[in-house]
This record gives C-alpha cells, structure tokens and sequence, in this order.
C-alpha cells in the first residue's frame, strides 16, 4: 500500500516561489500516475497538474500553466511541484494523489497525502 506524503510548503510574496514534495511509500510508485491538487478555504478540491508514469508527459490545468512545473524521480519515490510567479489566489493547501489512468481525470486519483500548506501574501 503506497502512503503519500507532501512538504515544503510556507508563507511567500506574490511573484516568489516554493517547490513542493511528496514522498510514497511502500511499492509500486512508478506504477502510478501522479498529480497534484489543492483546496483554497471555502473552495472545492481542485486538480491542477498530472505526470505520467515515467514522467515523459505532463498535464497542467490553465490556473497553473506556464508557471507551475511537475516532475517525478521514481529512483526516489518522488513527484515535485515548482511553483514560480505565485499569487495570492494560489493560496491552498496541496495534496498529491495517484491514479491509474492517463490521461488524467480528477475522479480518477486517490491515496491523497495529508498536504502542505501554501500561503502567498499579496
């Protein structure tokens, strides 16, 4: 069973930047297709950027394209998520999931890690 685990979030400027990670667990990580999804206060869960299983495709919801970038080191059970030019309405707690399929759909990811909290100060 893969556990998910994310970190490096904190408090930055808008205009700065945060790379975030999430570690798995257990086996079978290259397995997965995984993605990143975050929750403002008051919002919805919302998917923003998936990478498939041997990294060499990406999907990036328009909120994030161009400045966000997701990659994964299956040497090291590791996806990242490289946020540059950050703004206030990034502002959310961000999970990893993994899924099975690609291309990528919300419904389709699970496994979710407890998230890190990200905070842009206008």
């Amino acid at each position: 069973q893969v556990q998910l685990e994310e970190s490096g979030g904190g408090l930055v400027q808008a205009g700065g930047s945060l790379r975030l990670s999430c570690v798995a667990s257990g086996r079978g990580f290259s397995s997965y297709v995984m993605g990143w999804f975050r929750q403002a206060p008051g919002k919805e869960r919302e998917f923003i950027t998936a990478i498939t299983w041997s990294g060499g495709g990406q999907h990036y919801e328009d909120s994030v394209k161009d400045r966000f970038t997701i990659s994964r080191d299956n040497d090291k059970n590791t996806v990242t998520l490289q946020m540059n030019n950050l703004r206030s309405e990034d502002t959310a707690i961000y999970y990893c999931a993994r899924s099975r399929a690609w291309p990528p759909r919300s419904t389709d990811f699970g496994s979710w890690g407890p998230g890190t909290q990200v905070t842009v100060s206008s």
